[in-house]
């Protein structure tokens, strides 16, 4: 493996600058994806481009407009703040099973979000919070729904030059809460073989108003599922309704067989996941004044 320069940039700007200025650039940020990468190609980017000296970066800001988190932030620091886990438990949930404790002691969403694995735990739950995606690049900046951020397994919006530089969260309404499900074959460091994120927002009767679903390693990407939340929205989440949502999710499905799971299964499970997870935010909603 060939030698490598390194570069850690103080500012966004000079990111971009050296980002755009030799192709095949890297951002180094966790790197628990991307050292593996290289490890397995047996091949070195020319310039690694350490984004963690970046103040923007590094911040956590929330307001009453929502959370930014820094591209470069790690998940455990995220996991432990009290307030993303009282107003955004499903991502914190999904936070946590990102790896292990210690990969998520260099593990970032930025970089969960970049690896575009249709597997990943955190886009599913970014995506029902209506989460967007904030770059910049030798054009400027510009701010992007996570929901159309992956495009294919391993391939994302992201243009020569550009860098992820935040994400941005609204705060969710009164009476609206999340959950995330996923199932794997170890209890621990493996890779989802369906992953079911719900957010519900409910009136002051406690029927559900509006609802956003998303369901991960059952698709190419992480697949959104409108037919879904519509057959949430307008219940109390009877069993009817529920036994509805479960078979929309398993129709909505588009798995492939592999040594982790068969289309049979995968469809089966992603329908008992979502139905699990919606009842989980469907009462973690009541509770929220």
């Amino acid at each position: 493996m060939e030698a490598a320069r390194y570069e850690a940039p103080e500012n966004v700007e000079a990111a971009v600058a050296l980002l755009a200025g030799e192709a095949g650039a890297k951002v180094l940020s966790g790197g628990t994806d991307l050292l593996v990468q290289m490890r397995l190609r047996g091949d070195c980017p020319p310039v690694f481009v350490d984004v963690k000296r970046i103040p923007r970066l590094r911040a956590v800001h929330l307001d009453a407009n929502g959370l930014r988190v820094g591209a470069a932030v790690p998940a455990a620091e995220l996991y432990a703040n009290a307030d993303i886990r009282r107003l955004w438990p499903g991502l914190a949930e999904a936070t946590d099973l990102i790896g292990s404790s210690q990969i998520q002691g260099r593990a970032t969403w930025s970089g969960n979000l970049c690896n575009a694995s249709p597997a990943a735990d955190v886009v599913p739950a970014l995506i029902v919070c209506n989460a967007r995606v904030v770059l910049a690049g030798p054009k400027g900046e510009r701010r992007v729904p996570v929901a159309g951020f992956t495009t294919a397994p391993g391939r994302t919006i992201i243009e020569p030059g550009e860098l992820v530089v935040e994400l941005e969260v609204p705060t969710p309404a009164p009476h609206a809460a999340d959950a995330y499900l996923r199932l794997i074959p170890r209890t621990e460091m493996d890779i989802a073989v369906v992953g079911s994120a719900v957010q519900l927002t409910l009136d002051e009767a406690g029927v559900v108003s509006s609802a956003r679903v998303a369901l991960g390693a059952v698709a190419a990407t992480v697949l959104q599922a409108p037919e879904v939340a519509e057959a949430l929205v307008g219940t109390r989440l009877e069993d009817d309704a529920l036994v509805r949502a479960a078979n929309a999710a398993s129709a909505a499905a588009r798995p492939i067989d592999d040594r982790r799971g068969t289309v049979a299964y995968r469809k089966k499970v992603v329908g008992v996941l979502t139905r699990r997870a919606a009842r989980i935010a469907y009462d973690r909603a009541r509770e929220r004044a």
